[in-house]
């Protein structure tokens, strides 16, 4: 049986648009004589739908694709993913299903059973959990049909006691088919490929496994699907961050899967990180009806970053910075801007801010009674600025990109209403080495970023002579800590046994929770890690922990 992996970039919600792809897949796959063609998880809606799953016509909406999907499969089977209604009163009123579409009907059906409730996904908030597993049979083919639960790794974990494949190897399925949205992080790609060997190790199967790609809100999906024959060996593998469809041939005589096409390898490098980034704000502009993009350069390294990759997005034409100098500004920060902006061809316009602020500092001198500069002082400046962007924005169309890099959101070293602004935090999920890192690679492929940005020290260039590190630990040390606690939920006692510092760490945690409520109001934050601010880390406000 000729088997295509369909590896596609959806919209969540745009049923014309998902519809229309997945049908001129089908009528290609059906020209080169494909027999079955495997979509992902939820292709219909586009993944995740979140609460548009609570409207009746969204559910309706779904049906009618699927239906019009079905018309479509003549002398071909297509198996896509959709909600479906919970034909019966008890439980939840949707089921995430797998559908297997032949001749204008759905000729059968597989629910999820494994709905994740951690990180970034809710799925049991809508859907009802599968309790019954059959296997189906196309083309005389007996298939284990799944979805993404091959990507679970919880055999030992007693909360659950059905598995899926557990169930369906009973009824002698010949080939595993798993559809799946599965978002990315730098370190995941491995990890899934791991996961999914040993289920065809613990099953002795080959696996179909179809992602999809593309980006919908923060949340950044690879593709990379694979197939593997049944000793485990990588057999197809798709690019990771592009649309593509590939064929495969499986023997059921033999139980072999052989592929035309060269394996793509896995990678969990710099490249993979730029790229994720450049699709997640091609994605963010495009999906919404966007093109341009404003942002603050302001000679650092982070806003310097985030401007490469706008105009490596967007195009250089669709990207305008400004340069907006306080009498704290150095002159560097404005001659390396220059360069930065003659190297990417990116529109540029210097708006000082000196008379804006003095304008502020002298209307507001009557309320502080001369008393010392400090922090309010210095974020007035940074709170002109994004006013200044705003108003761009506004006026032109333009979605503002916010510039702030992890390290920074984690403790609060920024400004609410000024360096916090924007529509997209684009590298609000790299720490600060992890920026250099970037910058580093990005220098190595592309020479654009010019040297100076890169090595001096870094400042917001609030106050005379500010460094970054009067206020902050060396990031090389931060952003460990950061990593301890964010990412591996470490406790300040297991920090500490680590070899950091006590009273560092004490000091680090308590700003990491003392600034939850910035957090809340930051753009959202495309996500690299796996665990990044927002959606999948939810951590009140009020509430007194032991760091405070």
């Amino acid at each position: 049986m000729q088997i295509a992996l369909a590896q596609l970039n959806y919209t969540v919600g745009d049923f014309d648009g998902n519809t229309n792809k997945i049908i001129a897949t089908i009528n290609e796959a059906k020209s080169e004589g494909v027999q079955l063609v495997v979509f992902s998880e939820l292709c219909i809606c586009g993944y995740p739908p979140l609460d548009f799953l609570e409207f009746e016509d969204f559910i309706t909406r779904c049906e009618k694709a699927v239906q019009a999907i079905a018309n479509a499969c003549t002398n071909i089977v297509a198996i896509v993913g959709s909600p479906v209604r919970n034909p019966v009163v008890e439980g939840k009123n949707l089921y995430n299903a797998a559908l297997v579409l032949s001749e204008g009907k759905i000729t059968h059906t597989s629910y999820k059973a494994l709905l994740p409730t951690y990180d970034v996904f809710d799925e049991y908030r809508y859907f009802e959990p599968a309790k019954k597993f059959d296997c189906v049979s196309i083309h005389g083919i007996k298939i284990a049909l799944t979805i993404c639960e091959d990507l679970w790794n919880l055999y030992d974990d007693p909360l659950y006691t059905i598995y899926p494949m557990d169930e369906l190897i009973k009824h002698q399925p010949a080939l595993m088919i798993n559809i799946a949205a599965s978002p990315y992080d730098r370190h995941h790609a491995q990890e899934r490929k791991q996961i999914l060997t040993k289920n065809v190790a613990r099953y002795q199967l080959p696996l179909v496994y179809v992602n999809q790609c593309g980006v919908n809100t923060e949340l950044i999906f690879d593709g990379a699907s694979l197939a593997f024959d049944h000793l485990g060996n990588v057999i197809a593998a798709l690019p990771s961050f592009k649309e593509k469809c590939t064929t495969i041939k499986f023997d059921s005589s033999t139980g072999n899967i052989s592929a035309h096409e060269a394996i793509t390898p896995i990678s969990e490098t710099e490249e993979d990180i730029y790229q994720a980034l450049i699709i997640g704000i091609q994605d963010y502009f495009y999906k919404q009806g966007f093109k341009k993009a404003i942002l603050g350069l302001s000679g650092g390294i982070d806003s310097a970053l985030v401007t490469v990759l706008a105009a490596h997005a967007l195009g250089s034409e669709n990207v305008k910075v400004l340069m907006m100098p306080s009498s704290f500004s150095s002159e560097h920060s404005i001659t390396d801007s220059e360069i930065l902006v003659q190297q990417l061809g990116v529109q540029s316009e210097i708006v000082p801010i000196k008379a804006i602020y003095d304008s502020f500092l002298h209307t507001l001198a009557p309320s502080f009674q001369n008393l010392p500069f400090n922090v309010a002082e210095e974020n007035l400046q940074a709170r002109i600025r994004g006013v200044l962007l705003m108003a761009q924005s506004n006026k032109f169309g333009s979605i503002l990109l916010n510039t702030s890099n992890k390290s920074e959101a984690a403790v609060g070293y920024g400004t609410l209403y000024g360096d916090m602004c924007g529509g997209l935090s684009v590298i609000g999920d790299l720490y600060k080495t992890e920026v250099y890192q970037l910058c580093n690679y990005i220098n190595l492929k592309y020479g654009l970023i010019p040297k100076n940005i890169i090595t001096k020290p870094p400042s917001a260039e609030l106050r005379p002579g500010q460094k970054d590190s009067d206020s902050l630990p060396d990031y090389a040390i931060l952003d460990q800590i950061l990593r301890l606690y964010i990412e591996d939920r470490c406790s300040r006692e297991t920090i500490i046994e680590k070899g950091f510092e006590p009273t560092l760490v004490q000091r680090v945690l308590k700003l990491v929770n003392s600034n939850e409520y910035k957090r809340y109001q930051t753009p959202p934050m495309l996500r690299l890690s796996s665990k990044a601010f927002g959606l999948g880390r939810r951590m009140p406000i009020v509430g007194k922990y032991l760091y405070q």
